[in-house]
């Protein structure tokens, strides 16, 4: 009885010990949330995932593409159910939206240690640092240009404009033919946002609040942008009221728009349009004539943390650490080539992102991307300071907003930005 109760109590045991030790193999579980929904970005991220989940058998990453549209209202829904993601890749106006919450962990260590080996562009980090932390890991920056056909220009007698007088000509110019001059959207979304300060950044009214944090976004640079927007939209098209992104890429692939603001038309032109890298023309946004430099609007995307559990932000550190990795990192900001750019030091010199062939045929104007970028701003997080109440605009698209007043309502500009100013004290209250 002895030898057979000692058995039982073995078999016992080892069963336990086999089941601790299951448990203890089985992968820590990531959700990754993030907006990048076009297919090939899907893709290309999943590709990453599978390579990464491969690699390290202990971690298990899924990703759960989101809206932009419904992403403002799901993401707290989602942290008041308990159901949130374990990593969002978002905007600097969405951290203070996720900080309010007490949803996101600081990663100040991380970023340190990531910066010791990689060096972060200065200016993409410092959205995510106030309130004596760091809130988001820097992934890749977009900023915008101005997108035109060189033959086109060539054709009309047009160069590159530099200043406001000089856009608005070509503008007019290339408006024949069944073509539009410009295509400018008029949206109540971030597009619309995004496109206005361009203008904004280019008037000399970048900061649309004071260093005490009230907000001075009703002055005469504001003014400025928003009449010159109006005198520009006139060469725009008739749809524009109701354009994102994507329609203003189609309209200048099909040759229907002479120049638009966009962040990238590489993949829409390359695959849509003639294709000819050499007849594709990017420049600076264009400046007020009383200025001396062109900037634009440069968003830093990065990746926020919202888990918890001590277990899984280790395993996020270790996901994001190999993204930045360069050998993996070019890859990852090729899943729209032309478009996402570097914020590392590291990064810009990746093998894995200039080989990449789109970016080896369209170099010269990456190049150009990224020079454009370094004079780059971001309403709400200007002159050194980031104001979290930006988050209450940006998501009620007060920008866009304004822009529509003038543009559609014909209110004089001056009336709608007094009224923007409002709605936005109003939003941040």
């Amino acid at each position: 009885m002895a030898t057979r109760w000692s058995i039982v109590t073995g078999v016992a045991t080892a069963a336990l010990l086999w089941g601790a030790a299951a448990a203890q193999a089985e992968p820590v579980q990531l959700t990754l949330w993030h907006m990048e929904q076009p297919p090939q970005r899907v893709a290309r991220v999943q590709e990453l995932i599978d390579a990464f989940n491969k690699s390290h058998p202990d971690i298990a990453v899924k990703q759960e593409p989101q809206s932009w549209g419904e992403i403002y209202a799901k993401a707290p829904a989602a942290i008041a159910a308990g159901n949130a993601p374990d990593m969002l890749f978002a905007i600097p106006d969405f951290a203070p939206v996720l900080k309010g919450l007490g949803a996101l962990q600081p990663v100040d260590g991380f970023v340190k240690q990531l910066d010791a080996e990689h060096h972060f562009v200065p200016s993409a980090l410092a959205p995510y640092s106030y309130d004596g932390g760091v809130w988001a890991v820097p992934l890749y920056n977009m900023a915008m240009s101005l997108w035109y056909r060189k033959s086109v220009f060539e054709q009309a007698g047009l160069k590159p404009p530099k200043t406001w007088s000089e856009w608005k000509t070509a503008a007019e110019k290339l408006t024949a033919d069944g073509r539009y001059g410009i295509g400018l959207p008029a949206n109540k979304q971030l597009y619309t946002d995004q496109t206005v300060y361009d203008l904004m950044v280019n008037a000399g009214a970048a900061d649309i609040y004071n260093p005490d944090g009230t907000l001075r976004f009703d002055n005469p640079q504001t003014v400025k942008a928003y009449d010159f927007y109006k005198d520009l939209y006139q060469f725009s098209a008739a749809d524009a009221p109701g354009w994102t992104w994507g329609e203003a890429e189609a309209c200048f692939a099909s040759g229907g728009c002479g120049m638009i603001l966009q962040f990238t038309v590489i993949s829409t032109y390359d695959s849509q349009a003639e294709g000819d890298a050499q007849d594709l023309g990017v420049a600076p946004v264009p400046h007020a004539d009383d200025r001396k430099e062109s900037g634009t609007i440069a968003y830093s995307n990065a990746v926020m943390i919202l888990a918890k559990d001590e277990a899984k932000r280790k395993a996020a550190e270790t996901f994001i650490a190999w993204l930045l990795e360069p050998e993996t990192y070019g890859r990852f900001l090729n899943m729209e080539p032309g478009l996402f750019l570097p914020v590392t030091a590291d990064g810009a010199k990746a093998k894995s992102l200039w080989s990449d062939p789109l970016v080896v045929k369209y170099k010269p104007q990456i190049e150009a991307m990224i020079a454009n970028s370094r004079n780059g701003a971001l309403f709400g997080f200007t002159g050194g300071h980031t104001f979290p109440s930006i988050a209450a605009i940006s998501a009620q698209n007060i920008l866009a907003e304004t822009l529509q007043k003038v543009v559609v309502d014909e209110m004089p500009a001056a009336d709608a930005v007094k009224a923007g100013q409002a709605r936005m004290q109003e939003a941040v209250k």
